[in-house]
């Protein structure tokens, strides 16, 4: 099954094409059909990667260090 990051890679281009053009057949012009369709674009990649971020499993907790061994005894008696 496709996941959150399959949807939003193809939603990309269709979002931009599909945006683009129909701007564009609506009388826009071009260069505004294609900048509009562009932050569309920009939009959900953004969404991907600030609000919906991909991150790691948890942790591993990491283990505490081990007890230092006592050295010799420095002190004179």
């Amino acid at each position: 099954m496709a996941g959150y990051y399959d949807l939003v890679l193809g939603l990309i281009p269709l979002a931009f094409g599909s945006l683009a053009g129909a701007l564009s057949l609506a009388g826009f012009a071009t260069t505004q059909s294609v900048v509009a369709g562009a932050l569309v674009a920009v939009v959900l990649v953004v969404h991907a990667m600030f609000v919906r971020a991909p991150v790691d499993s948890a942790p591993e907790p990491v283990a505490a260090a081990p007890a230092s061994t006592p050295g010799p005894e420095t002190g004179a008696n």
